[in-house]
Parts: structure tokens; C-alpha cells; sequence
């Protein structure tokens, strides 16, 4: 069987890594979680990527945790679109549309 990729968003920022996997460990095999957050704080960005083992776990977490609340927040969970490719631009970050120079 594949693993399933998980969406989390809409986390508090409180939310913590241990308190994510327990959480999703509930209806099956947390095969790895990414708690997303600011390189320079360290406090959560409100959003997270969780692994489970099978799509039916996948299913049931979904089921279980989309609109589920945590700490006030209504989770939302959802399978995880895979990453796209952004063109960069020459200093090496994202491009924004530079339409609009003086």
C-alpha cells in the first residue's frame, strides 16, 4: 500500500508537532508529520503535512479532522496537492509580476 499526504491547515499557532501526531495517530499510522514554521521565530505557520500509512487512514482522518476544533481553530484537512514549480527569479526568490514600475 502507498502513503497518503495529508493538507492540515487552519492549525492554532500553538499547535505543536507531538500534540499533531497524537492527534492523527488516533485513526491509523502516522508515517511522518512536517509542522510548517517561521525559520526565524519558530512558531507554527498554522499549517502542517502528515503522512499516513494507507489512503483508508488517509480517508478516515479526513473525515475525523476536517472541521474538527483545536484550541478554537476549525482544522481543515484534505489530501495534499503535490508541489508545484514557481519560476524563480534572478536573486533566487519567487517572481511577482513587476508590471506595474515606475
Amino acid at each position: 500500500m502507498t502513503t497518503k499526504r495529508l493538507f492540515v491547515g487552519s492549525l492554532p499557532y500553538s499547535a505543536t508537532s507531538g500534540q499533531l501526531e497524537e492527534l492523527f495517530a488516533q485513526v491509523g499510522k502516522v508515517v511522518s508529520l512536517n509542522l510548517i514554521t517561521d525559520k526565524f521565530s519558530g512558531q507554527s505557520k498554522g499549517f502542517a503535512f502528515v503522512e499516513m500509512s494507507n489512503d483508508h487512514e488517509a480517508e478516515e482522518a479526513i473525515k475525523k479532522f476536517n472541521n474538527f476544533e483545536l484550541d478554537g481553530r476549525k482544522l481543515v484537512v484534505n489530501i495534499a496537492r503535490p508541489k508545484e514549480d514557481r519560476p524563480q527569479n534572478q536573486s533566487g526568490g519567487y517572481s511577482r509580476s513587476n508590471n506595474n514600475r515606475w
